[in-house]
């Protein structure tokens, strides 16, 4: 029984050994994907920051760096189905003379709308008009408000 109780003592000590080394050893000493990842993010700053600097000395690299960045814009897959509103002005008399306004041209815009399991393609027309009249000026609906606005970067005021 002494021999036995010997041995049931040795093997709980050598799983409590096994679990310390779990829990205190080389694994538990690694840092997480996201800490590694803050100490690359002053390199790629400063990357960053150089590639900016070469682009502004540059004017072909960064008309490249543009068109490389331009190369998909508006350019939705087809198979997507579309949904179209159509956005026109309330009245169709010129503002200057009251003469009726005629269709010039119309701006089309497409942007994804993500609905959760649907996605589609919101496509907004705007026709443009113009008075045969008085040729004055060109008259449209202003275009509806987004969500966010595309290009529009605001600074904020620096705290001091």
């Amino acid at each position: 029984m002494l021999l036995a109780e010997r041995a049931r003592a040795d093997r709980l000590t050598q799983i409590i050994k096994e679990l310390q080394r779990h829990r205190f050893g080389r694994r538990a000493e690694t840092l997480p994907i996201d800490q590694l990842e803050l100490g690359l993010e002053d390199v790629q700053q400063v990357e960053a920051a150089e590639a900016a600097q070469v682009e502004k000395t540059d004017p072909e690299r960064r008309a490249a760096t543009t068109a490389r960045r331009r190369t998909n814009r508006g350019s939705l897959p087809a198979h997507l189905p579309r949904f179209e509103v159509m956005v026109d002005i309330e009245s169709k008399a010129c503002p200057c003379c009251a003469g009726d306004l005629h269709r010039i041209g119309k701006d089309v815009s497409e942007r994804l709308d993500i609905i959760p399991a649907l996605v589609r393609v919101l496509v907004t027309r705007r026709p443009k008009y113009a008075c045969r009249a008085c040729e004055e000026g060109v008259v449209q609906a202003p275009a509806p408000a987004r969500l966010i606005e595309a290009g529009s970067r605001r600074r904020r005021p620096s705290p001091t």
